[in-house]
């Protein structure tokens, strides 16, 4: 059975900083493309970076800057560090492993930046 679990979600301030992880298990997690995508209420779920299996990444033009993801695969754990957080961040944060045609999520993380 495969499980993606986030963590490390909370509060905080803006301009603070929080690190997100995802640990993957029951599947090849380094043959995956991973993506942290977030969802804010009322909004359509949106991808904020994405890392391939070679180590490319890509990120959405607002987190340009301030997010990082990186990947440990010999944890099966990949990671979002998100630097200088603005309100607007304030979502459920997801993690997505693609292989295609496999697709899985995990159930998310809030992520809350007020003062």
């Amino acid at each position: 059975q495969v499980q993606l679990v986030e963590s490390g979600g909370g509060l905080a301030q803006p301009g603070g900083s929080l690190r997100l992880s995802c640990a993957a298990s029951g599947l090849s997690f380094s043959s995956y493309n991973i993506n942290w995508a977030r969802q804010a209420p009322g909004k359509e779920r949106e991808l904020v970076a994405a890392m391939t299996v070679g180590g490319g990444t890509h990120y959405v033009d607002s987190t340009k800057g301030r997010f990082t993801i990186s990947r440990d695969n010999a944890k099966n754990t990949v990671y979002l560090q998100m630097n200088n957080l603005k309100p607007d961040d304030s979502a459920v944060y997801y993690c997505n492993a693609v292989f295609y045609p496999r697709d899985y999520w995990g159930q998310g993380t809030q992520v809350t930046v007020s003062s």
